[in-house]
C-alpha cells in the first residue's frame, strides 16, 4: 500500500489497512466489509467525540428538500465603510487559511470595527450599530426559517412533504444513535458542534438521546462557569445502593454558542425559550441582538464578555480529545476554524488518538493542509460525495446501535454453536441453503462481555487498533 494520498482525486478513502483514490463511485458492497469494521472499533475508544459542522444541516436540509440557512457574504448599506469590511475579512481569512471569506468573517471584523467607533466616540458608531442589529436578526430568522420549513413539513398535510421530512429526520436520527449508543459503563459520547441551529438537539430529543451540558435549571436554564460531571443512573429491580448508568447519554457543546442563548445582566447566560422553528415575532428575538445573542463572534464591552463563554466551551473540547486512548470524528466540518484546528493539531502529540474525517469534498485544500505534517497511522479518510453523502453512510459504512444487545446475543450465539459443530449440518436437507449473519466483529465481542458481565467497576483494556 502506497503511504501517498491523492488529493486530486474525487473520492479518498484512508483507513489503517485500505486505500482508495478514484474519480468513479466506490462500491459501497464491496468497501463496506473493510469500513464499518474498523468504525467499529474506533466507536468504541475509551474516550470518543463527534465534531459537526454545517455540513449535517445542510444534509438534513438537502434530504427533506427545503432551503439550508448560507454563509454568505455581509451587505452593509453604509458606503464608508461597507466596502473596508469586506475587503478586511478577505484578507484575515485569508490570512488564516479559511480560503473565502463568509458572514462570520464580515461580522467579526464589523464588530471590532464598531468598538472602535465606540471607542472615538466616531458618529458612525450608532450608523453602524442599528445596521448590525438589523442584519444579525435577519441572520437568525434565516436560521429559524430553515428550522420552520423542517418543522412545518413533519407537520403538514401533505403526505409528500412529510415523508420528505421523515426521511431526513430518519437519517438524522440514525447517525445520532450510530454515534450515541456506546456501552453505559464506557465514558460519554462528547458531541461538538460549531453550528447555530437546533438540530441536533430536536434530533436527540426526538430520538430520546438524554443530552448534558453547561446549563442548569428548568424554568431558566443558566451556564454554568464550572463543568459539573453530572450524569444519568437508575437502580436495578431488586438492587439498592448499585445505580447503573442509563443508556443514550451524551455530552453537547456549541462551540459558537447558538441562537437561543442570551446575555442577561453582568456574566449571565441564559437559554432562552426560543421553540424550534420559532415565528420571525418571537418576543425571545432581542431587537438589540449585538448585545444579547450569544453567537460567535458576539458584541463585547469588555475583555471578559470578549472571551466569555467561548473560553469554556473551548477549554471543554481541548479537554475532551487531548487524552490518552481518545478519537474523534469530524462531519461536516471544512476545517476553516485555526481555533478548532489548533486543538486538534495539539491532540495529535498523543501517539494512542485518532481523528476520522467524513467530508462531502475538501474546498480550499483545507483538509489536505491540515493533514500535511500529521501522522498518518492517526488519521481516517472518507472524503468525497459518496462516503460524505448522509443517506450512503449511515445506509453502509456507519456502526449499527451499539444498544440492539438482541441482535449482537444472537450472533454470539450462532458463533458458539458454529464453532462447537464445525461439520454439523443441524439435519438441513442438501437442496436448501441458510443464510447467516457475518460473526461478531471485534467491537461487538466487547459489547458482548458487557452484556454478560454488567460490573461497571472493572476494566475496559479492550483489543482496539490503537
Amino acid at each position: 500500500m502506497e503511504n501517498t494520498i491523492d488529493w486530486t482525486k474525487r473520492h479518498i478513502l484512508k483507513t489503517s489497512t485500505e486505500m482508495l483514490f478514484s474519480d468513479d463511485t466506490p462500491d459501497f458492497k464491496y468497501w463496506r466489509s473493510k469500513i464499518e469494521p474498523w468504525l467499529s472499533a474506533i466507536f468504541q475508544t475509551e474516550h470518543f467525540s463527534l465534531l459537526v459542522g454545517s455540513g449535517l444541516s445542510t444534509a438534513i436540509a438537502y434530504a427533506a428538500k427545503i432551503d439550508a440557512q448560507g454563509m454568505g457574504r455581509l451587505e452593509l448599506d453604509d458606503e464608508e465603510y461597507k466596502d473596508k469590511i469586506k475587503s478586511h475579512s478577505a484578507k484575515s481569512a485569508s490570512a488564516m487559511e479559511r480560503g473565502e471569506a463568509n458572514l462570520e468573517d464580515d461580522f467579526r471584523v464589523a464588530l471590532e470595527l464598531l468598538r472602535g467607533y465606540e471607542i472615538l466616540e466616531d458618529k458612525n458608531h450608532g450608523t453602524l450599530l442599528n445596521e448590525l442589529n438589523t442584519k444579525l436578526n435577519e441572520f437568525i430568522r434565516a436560521i429559524l426559517s430553515t428550522e420552520r420549513a423542517f418543522r412545518e413539513k413533519l407537520e403538514s398535510d401533505n403526505q409528500e412533504d412529510v415523508n420528505q421530512a421523515i426521511y431526513g429526520f430518519g437519517y438524522l436520527q440514525a447517525f445520532l444513535l450510530s454515534f450515541s449508543s456506546r456501552a453505559a459503563s464506557r465514558e460519554r459520547l462528547n458531541i461538538f458542534t460549531t453550528n447555530y441551529d437546533r438540530f441536533l438537539e430536536y434530533g436527540c430529543d426526538e430520538v430520546g438521546v438524554l443530552l448534558l451540558d453547561r446549563f442548569k435549571g428548568k424554568l431558566q436554564p443558566i451556564f454554568r462557569n464550572t463543568r459539573l460531571e453530572l450524569d444519568y443512573h437508575y437502580n436495578p429491580p431488586g438492587i439498592r445502593g448499585e445505580p447503573r448508568y442509563v443508556e443514550g447519554v451524551a455530552r453537547i457543546t456549541k462551540l459558537h454558542g447558538s441562537i437561543d442563548w442570551l446575555f442577561r445582566g453582568h456574566g449571565k447566560i441564559i437559554r432562552s425559550l426560543l421553540p424550534f422553528g420559532a415565528g420571525d415575532n418571537h418576543p425571545d428575538i432581542p431587537a438589540d441582538a449585538t448585545k444579547h445573542v450569544v453567537i460567535y463572534p458576539n458584541s463585547a464591552k469588555d475583555v471578559e464578555t470578549a472571551y466569555y463563554p467561548y473560553s469554556e466551551l473551548f477549554r471543554d473540547f481541548s479537554t475532551a480529545i487531548c487524552k490518552p486512548n481518545s478519537s474523534i470524528v469530524t462531519y461536516g466540518y471544512g476545517f476553516g476554524d485555526s481555533h478548532i484546528n489548533r486543538i486538534i493539531a495539539d491532540m495529535f502529540t498523543i501517539p494512542s488518538t485518532h481523528l476520522v474525517i467524513i467530508a462531502f469534498d475538501d474546498p480550499g485544500n483545507r483538509i489536505e493542509r491540515f493533514l500535511k505534517d500529521k501522522n498518518k497511522a492517526q488519521y481516517t479518510l472518507l472524503i468525497g460525495s459518496h462516503f460524505g453523502d448522509l443517506q450512503t453512510l449511515v445506509d453502509n459504512y456507519l456502526p449499527k446501535s451499539a444498544i440492539d444487545r438482541l441482535t449482537i446475543k444472537m450472533k454470539d450465539l450462532i458463533g458458539k454453536r458454529d464453532m462447537n459443530n464445525p461439520s454439523s449440518d443441524n439435519g438441513i436437507p442438501s437442496n436448501v441453503t441458510i443464510q447467516t449473519e457475518a460473526k461478531p466483529t471485534s467491537a461487538e465481542v466487547a459489547e458482548i462481555e458487557e452484556f454478560e458481565e454488567p460490573n461497571q467497576d472493572q476494566s475496559e483494556d479492550d483489543d482496539l487498533p490503537f
